[in-house]
């Protein structure tokens, strides 16, 4: 699957992942009104307004970009409903020949992980019958409970040819009181970045490995060291747009083929008419100005990798 989204990324010339996180707050009035009148003000209603409103962004953007990252959370919060919405809108994204990156964050051990690995990268077996429970290309996993919480992941994907993407440097603020620690010398997430690189060697495409890192586009100094760290490791960069990260500040997480990094943005793009910027497209023109959201973050990033 890295083959696939490094193939992708140069067709479409647009390092972008567009991050499905909806918020009941970002959807337009016309999309929860249409979506309430069919299913009530329930559960059921406002999984419904958000499918309607993925649909239509990615019916917008898909020609555009390599691959969308929907956070799961922003589906669990509403419940069984929620999560068919989540389904739904990776099962159509895939339609659209889009890479998935389910944005997961799972960290467990033993059976436990490998359940988490089977429901959203791999098989499961039902009697007679095999299933694709979640299906999605990639998951983010965080790696804090050590080996014992990612094998189980790498396992699957060596047999499904898919991959993930490890929390390394997270983008947040308060990041830095586990993850800058200083141990034996050195802070916690290059230990952490070197860990990747060495179960990234397990796995290998045809220039980068399955096994990639998620370093946050607001410290742009730590994605420099962590790039040479882990060389043939994709990195997913969130941060940009909304949390401050500017295509300036990616340049470093780039190597020196133009290739290496996928930059993610969430409401910057999803939300987009509610900016000043993009104001002019209305509501009724919410994934419009989607659609320039991405066209200006891809000249963004295309002008600071001159």
């Amino acid at each position: 699957m890295i083959n696939k989204l490094v193939d992708k990324i140069k067709k479409t010339q647009a390092p972008i992942v567009v991050g499905l996180d909806p918020m009941l707050s970002y959807i337009p009035e016309h999309i929860l009104k249409k979506a309430y009148a069919e299913y009530g003000e329930t559960l059921e209603g406002a999984a419904e307004a958000v499918w309607q409103y993925n649909k239509e962004i990615v019916d917008h953007v898909y020609d555009l970009i390599p691959a969308v990252k929907p956070q799961i959370a922003m589906y669990e919060q509403f419940g069984i409903e929620g999560l068919k919405a989540f389904q739904k809108t990776v099962a159509y994204c895939k339609s659209k020949d889009l890479v998935v990156i389910g944005d997961i964050k799972r960290g467990d051990i033993g059976s436990t992980s490998e359940a988490y690995a089977v429901g959203h990268l791999g098989k499961v077996t039902v009697g007679g019958k095999t299933y694709a429970p979640f299906d999605e290309d990639f998951a983010t996993v965080n790696p804090y409970l050590g080996s014992d919480g990612v094998k189980p992941f790498i396992k699957i994907c060596q047999e499904e040819k898919k991959g993930l993407f490890i929390l390394v440097k997270t983008s947040n603020p308060s990041s830095g009181e586990f993850q800058d620690r200083i141990i034996d010398g050195r802070p916690l997430y290059e230990w952490v970045g070197e860990k990747v690189a060495q179960w990234g060697e397990e796995l290998m495409g045809d220039s980068y490995s399955y096994i990639g890192a998620v370093v946050g586009a607001t410290y742009p100094e730590m994605g420099k060291v962590l790039r040479k760290v882990m060389p043939k490791s994709f990195i997913l960069v969130p941060g940009y747009g909304a949390q401050g990260g500017k295509g300036k500040d990616l340049v470093h997480f780039f190597n020196e083929d133009g290739l290496g990094a996928i930059v993610n943005s969430s409401r910057g793009i999803i939300a987009a008419y509610k900016q000043e910027k993009y104001a002019q497209f209305g509501a009724e023109g919410f994934a419009e100005a989607s659609r320039q959201a991405v066209i200006d973050m891809k000249e963004d990033i295309a002008s600071a990798l001159g």
